[in-house]
This record gives structure tokens, C-alpha cells and sequence, in this order.
């Protein structure tokens, strides 16, 4: 497949994608199957837990490099396609992407994980669409660093599917087929569940506040109708686009 080939396929799934983020859930509800090349992740977004208090004793340094040996088979065994830390300090500490047959199936694996069973951090679970972009990691293990954005249900958000949403939706799929070609965005889906989240773009650009720039250049943000919440994310050289 040639590189054209490769980013026309990228905005063909960006625009379902994006319909699937703007729509309400009745409209994802129906779309069980899209039409492109989506398949369904679990996610886990990690939470510091009750047990946090961010000292590095000697035990939160076991448990935290016993959470890394366990990361990384995960990756090896294809359970986690990626995950990585948020390289800031937020209530939100990282996150797993997993493939797994079932919610269930994706559950157990995040609980027997080392920093959950300390209750160093908690996990949110949701189901999560996307292109499957993943690739093995390259070894030996090296760290990039892109940024996640957490799309969140805006305060001028509303469910009705008017004429005029439908427009600022084409904007929106626009404005996401513009990033895609300039390599801005490297992946994208829209969750699964009825929640205040509502999907996630990766970008790979060169700081924070570009990624902001371009968060800011969305039409479903500039009315409000979503937000963003922005995360460095360090993730395994290899895996991404």
C-alpha cells in the first residue's frame, strides 16, 4: 500500500470516526458495525488511587517497576496494543489500550496488573473504536512522546440532531482530514458508552501547545459543543504511525 493509499484509508475512518464523536449515543448505537476499518478496543484510563501519595519509597518502586515488567508482556503477548504514562500531573496517570474479546476479558487483565492490586491507581474502563494503526514496539525499548486528547461533552452540547449540527459535523470531519494529511492526528475513535467521554485523538506534534493550536482549530470546540483535555503521553517507540 502506497503512502496516498495509507492516509486516504486514515480520513475515510476519521470520518466515521468524527460522526461517531459528534453523533449522540443512539446514533453510535446503531452504527454496531461501521463501515470502515474500526474494530473495538478496551481502554483503561488509570486514576491515582487511594493508596497514592506520589513518594517514591522502595515499595512504590517495586510495585511501579513490577507494573512496567507487566506492561511490557503485555505488549509482547498482543494483550495491550499500546500504553504508556500521561507525562503530567493529573488525577489521570496513564492508560492501557487493550484487545480483548470482551469488557470482562479486558478488565481482569487491567486488575491483575501490580499498580492496581496496591490500589497505587484505580482504572475506568470504556469500550473504544478505532483504526487498528497498532505495530509491535521496537526494541530495545525507547519512549516518544505525543498527546492525547480526552474529548469531553461540551457545556453547549445538545442531543438533537439539527441541520445545524449536522453542518458543524462536516466541519469538524473537514478540520480532522486536514490534520490527518499533514500528519498532525496518527489515531482517533469515538467510545463506546454513554458517558462524558467521548473519544480520543492522538497527536504527534512537537510540544503541548501546538497540540492545543490544533484542538483549538475544531469546529465542535470553538462552539463548545466538545472539549479537550490534553495529556503528554509516553508511549513505546514503534507502535504508532
Amino acid at each position: 500500500m502506497t503512502r496516498i493509499e495509507s492516509i486516504k484509508n486514515l480520513i475515510q475512518s476519521l470520518a466515521i470516526v468524527c460522526s461517531l464523536i459528534a453523533a449522540p449515543l443512539t446514533i453510535a448505537q446503531e452504527t454496531k458495525e461501521p463501515q470502515s476499518k474500526l474494530v473495538q478496543f478496551q481502554v483503561a484510563l488509570l486514576k491515582k488511587g487511594p493508596k497514592w501519595t506520589g513518594s517514591q519509597t522502595p515499595e512504590t518502586q517495586t510495585i511501579l517497576h513490577q507494573h512496567l515488567v507487566n506492561v511490557l508482556a503485555m505488549l509482547d503477548q498482543g494483550k495491550a496494543v499500546i500504553a504508556g504514562p500521561f507525562g503530567d500531573d493529573t488525577d489521570f496517570a496513564g492508560i492501557f489500550i487493550l484487545r480483548a474479546s470482551s469488557a470482562e476479558e479486558a478488565k481482569t487483565w487491567v486488575d491483575a496488573d501490580p499498580v492496581i492490586k496496591s490500589e497505587l491507581f484505580v482504572p475506568e474502563m470504556h469500550p473504544w473504536w478505532s483504526e487498528d494503526v497498532f505495530k509491535k514496539r521496537t526494541l530495545p525499548l525507547k519512549m516518544n512522546t505525543v498527546y492525547l486528547a480526552l474529548l469531553k461533552k461540551g457545556p453547549n452540547r445538545t442531543e438533537k440532531e439539527t441541520p445545524e449540527v449536522q453542518e458543524l459535523q462536516k466541519a469538524h470531519i473537514a478540520n480532522i482530514e486536514r490534520l490527518a494529511k499533514l500528519g498532525k492526528i496518527v489515531a482517533a475513535g469515538p467510545f463506546g458508552d454513554d458517558g462524558n467521554l467521548r473519544g480520543i485523538f492522538v497527536f504527534r506534534v512537537s510540544s503541548l501547545e501546538e497540540a492545543q493550536e490544533l484542538c483549538a482549530t475544531d469546529p465542535m470546540i470553538k462552539v463548545g459543543r466538545l472539549t479537550a483535555e490534553l495529556h503528554p503521553w509516553q508511549v513505546p517507540e514503534g507502535i504508532l504511525p
